[in-house]
C-alpha cells in the first residue's frame, strides 16, 4: 500500500481536495441509490395501479443497473472511484447510508425487486383476463 502523500501525488490531489471529491462522489452515489431504491419500491405500486408500461420501464432501468453491477463484480463503479480518495473500507465508506444497510443493500433490494416484479406480473396476467 502506498503512503497517503504518495498516493495523493499520483492522483494529483491535495489532502483537502481529495476529501471534497469524496464528498461529491458519496453524494452522487447516494442520489443514484435513492433513484433506484425508489424505482424498486414503486414497482408493486405501479402494478397495483395497473400502470404496466411504467412498471416495465422502471424494470428495464433496474435491469440495466443490475448488468452494470454484474459486469463490475457486483460493485458499483463509484465504489472503486471513491476508494481512490480514502483508506476507509467500511461498507458505507462510499455512500451516505447506515453501515448495516450498505452492507445488506443488494440482498434487501434484490429481494424487493424480485417480489415487486412477480407481484406486478401477477397483476398484469389478472388484468388481461
Amino acid at each position: 500500500m502506498q503512503e497517503p502523500q504518495t498516493q495523493r501525488r499520483r492522483l494529483g490531489t491535495r489532502p483537502g481536495k481529495g476529501a471534497s471529491i469524496l464528498v461529491w462522489i458519496k453524494l452522487l452515489h447516494t442520489a443514484i441509490w435513492l433513484f433506484f431504491a425508489s424505482c424498486i419500491v414503486a414497482l408493486p405500486v405501479l402494478g397495483l395501479r395497473r400502470r404496466f408500461r411504467w412498471a416495465a420501464g422502471l424494470s428495464a432501468l433496474i435491469l440495466v443497473e443490475c448488468v452494470v453491477l454484474a459486469v463490475n463484480r457486483f460493485r458499483c463503479p463509484l465504489t472503486d472511484l471513491a476508494a481512490r480518495y480514502t483508506e476507509e473500507r467500511a461498507a458505507n465508506f462510499d455512500i451516505y447510508l447506515p453501515e448495516w444497510l450498505a452492507h445488506h443493500n443488494q440482498s434487501i433490494f434484490g429481494a424487493l425487486f424480485v417480489a415487486g416484479g412477480l407481484f406486478t406480473l401477477w397483476r398484469w396476467f389478472v388484468a388481461r383476463r
